[in-house]
């Protein structure tokens, strides 16, 4: 039974997209539905009809709210629907506004569950390929925390670890041979606060970037903190790390475990899920390709490297432990 859509004049030209490259990308993901434009109208036939009219609904939601749909939106569209989730939710939850003035949302059903997750426990751990948002989101609620006045500092720490290179060969003192490593977590403090913003605080101790081995000994109240690629943490680092957790703060750990770079590969993020996954107030999120918010070609490369590793593991893929 066809389904006619009636999309609003105004509206139209956004949902279809510059020569029609929205449905063209609507029918690839959808080939059992076929859609026709007429005037302000869709008309979609076929066994997919239903979703894709669901669909259509969730994307003249977002235009509603001002949001740009081109076939980028349209992909993760579908794979929110397909995991039977209202896009218009997952794609419209503003963490933060930055200094830019650019509105930080989740991108994705599984981003959604990672900021979700943040807001509702003490300790998160957000595990994932790269290039889906894990560090930028965590900074994100960091700096909401900070102007929500829930906590009074954020402090941003990554185990230094060389992935290929010496840190005896770099120029400068401890922290200029250190400095490479944090550098990511300094470019998304930029992108929220501004240069001035950002060197401020930092300047102040109001924000503090420094490596994983500068958290012995400390007890971290009242603050926002983040630990990125802990995949490279040993199990000893990782108990240091979580055990300076003080009052009134938040822990977002955050790491990759198919992109280890200790020397024997022995990881504590990988066996820390068997370890806490009971424990009240700790959460695991696992994100996956379908989460990749970086170019196409980012999720597909990460699609190469599970498929290879499952071809060369006897068939069998690497399932994460269940969510909690």
């Amino acid at each position: 039974m066809p389904i006619t859509v009636t999309v609003p004049n105004h509206l139209m030209a956004g949902l279809v997209g510059p020569l029609n490259e929205n449905l063209r990308s609507l029918q690839e993901a959808f080939s059992g539905a076929r859609i026709i434009a007429r005037g302000n109208e869709l008309n979609i036939e076929g066994d997919d009809a239903t979703t894709v009219a669901r669909l259509v609904g969730e994307l003249r939601l977002l235009l509603e709210q001002g949001q740009v749909v081109d076939p980028q939106v349209v992909a993760r569209t579908v794979d929110i629907i397909r995991a039977d989730e209202r896009p218009s939710e997952v794609l419209t939850a503003e963490v933060l506004r930055s200094a830019r003035g650019r509105s930080v949302r989740p991108k994705s059903s599984g981003q959604k569950r990672y900021v979700d997750a943040i807001l509702a426990n003490t300790v998160t751990f957000g595990i994932g390929p790269a290039g889906t948002g894990k560090s930028y989101l965590a900074v994100a609620l960091a700096v909401q925390a900070l102007q929500a006045k829930t906590v009074e500092r954020i402090i941003m720490t990554r185990p230094a670890v060389e992935a290929g290179e010496r840190l005896g060969f770099l120029p400068g003192d401890l922290m200029a041979k250190i400095d490479p490593y944090l550098r990511p977590l300094y470019d998304a403090l930029y992108d929220m606060l501004g240069t001035d913003g950002a060197r401020r605080l930092l300047d102040n101790g109001t924000v503090e970037v420094a490596p994983l081995a500068y958290m012995r000994g400390r007890t971290l109240n009242r603050s926002f903190i983040i630990l990125d690629e802990a995949q490279n943490a040993t199990p000893e680092q990782l108990k240091m790390f979580l055990t300076r957790i003080g009052f009134g703060s938040k822990v977002v750990v955050n790491g990759d475990i198919t992109q280890v770079d200790l020397p024997g590969g022995r990881s504590g993020l990988a066996e820390l899920d068997g370890v806490l996954g009971k424990v009240e107030g700790v959460a695991f999120v696992y994100l996956s390709g379908r989460d990749v918010v970086r170019h196409r070609i980012v999720a597909d490369i990460v699609s190469a490297y599970d498929a290879y590793e499952a071809a060369n593991n006897g068939g069998g893929t690497r399932q994460p432990p269940r969510e909690k």
